[in-house]
């Protein structure tokens, strides 16, 4: 079966391109077409001599998913559900910020983290993403861009599923976006985001990589993190902490906290205090996200009221904790993660 070059690293591509009797500069050659000139049709590769051009036609390929359905949103942001090459369907959101484009990648076909709040996991996992998958979401998504003369700027691995629970993908997937040879996205610019794979944590702090790390937090206390969120139960604060502290030793990297507001469950004054707590007495080099909850009708969590996410925020800022409350988008289309997914396919599966 032919192999998807979207899902090589330029290392990789030279290693492959080396074991075929090529130079090492081919495989730069094939990514100026592929990222730089946009261009998909090994023929039309007319700087690669014919002889390789016929190789790369038998055993390769340059596949993106297809646009399964698309939602648009009047804030701009644009959401797509693209079927893959197998049939399988993942979503993917634009969020246009007054900085950039930000892409919301998914890294799995479905689920299986099970965070009760979340309609990902309304549909349990299939597989994972292959590398060249995530990146065919980011070109379709610049294909749609193209007409307004924009690019994604920004990547967030925090879309359908665990990105540690693909780990070698998501991670071949993040260079590739990163090289100057691709799409040349700033390694600040791509954020990748776990719900608490302690492992994942620890060995991504030593790849020596400057890229993003968010933690999907969401309580203060073990206590309402494994009401809402089962891999808690694996690794409680007491794993989870240390694995943090590991991780932030060795990348020297500031942590970003996603922390949903859910009415009165993880939104009162006390919670606040117990997060300023956690974040201080651990020395935990982090900054907290307060993202206002996109209600799932099939879930019976409800949104935090304004004046209490803003009352939250307010207690972190005063006690020296940098806090962000995040911008709300596609509030006229299903915004929550998974709900598009769901909807169209869930009767399907």
């Amino acid at each position: 079966m032919p192999q998807n070059l979207l899902g090589y690293t330029l290392a990789k591509l030279t290693e492959e391109f080396l074991g075929r009797g090529q130079s090492k500069y081919r495989a730069k050659q094939v990514f100026g077409w592929i990222y730089g000139k946009k261009i998909y049709d090994f023929d039309a590769m007319t700087d690669i001599s014919k002889d390789f051009r016929e190789v790369l036609k038998r055993d390769y390929c340059i596949k993106l998913p297809t646009i399964y359905t698309k939602q648009e949103a009047k804030d701009g942001t644009i959401k797509v559900l693209l079927e893959m090459e197998d049939g399988a369907k993942v979503e993917s959101v634009l969020m246009p910020y007054n900085y950039g484009d930000a892409i919301c990648v998914s890294s799995q076909v479905g689920c299986n983290m099970g965070c009760a709040f979340c309609a990902s996991g309304l549909l349990r996992k299939e597989r994972n993403l292959t590398a060249a998958e995530m990146m065919g979401e980011v070109l379709v998504m610049n294909g749609l861009l193209a007409e307004f003369g924009r690019h994604v700027t920004h990547i967030d691995v925090m879309g359908t599923g665990e990105p540690f629970d693909n780990y070698d993908n998501v991670l071949d997937f993040i260079k590739i976006a990163n090289d100057p040879f691709a799409l040349a996205i700033g390694a600040r610019h791509i954020t990748v985001s776990t719900c608490g794979l302690c492992p994942g944590i620890k060995a991504y702090g030593k790849e020596g990589i400057q890229i993003n790390l968010a933690l999907s937090l969401h309580a203060p206390n073990d206590e309402i993190r494994q009401q809402i969120m089962p891999i808690a139960k694996a690794y409680p604060f007491e794993k989870l902490i240390p694995a943090l502290q590991e991780y932030s030793a060795d990348s020297g990297r500031r942590l970003t906290f996603e922390y949903i507001m859910l009415k009165d469950l993880n939104d009162t004054l006390d919670c606040a205090k117990e997060l300023v707590a956690l974040i201080r007495d651990n020395h935990l080099f982090a900054y907290v996200n307060l993202i206002p909850y996109n209600e799932v009708k099939e879930k019976p969590y409800r949104r935090s009221d304004k004046t209490r996410v803003r009352a939250f925020a307010d207690y972190l800022l005063k006690n020296g904790i940098n806090c962000t409350v995040r911008k709300e988008f596609g509030g006229d289309i299903d915004a929550a993660c998974g709900q598009l997914r769901s909807k169209q396919v869930g009767g399907k599966l």
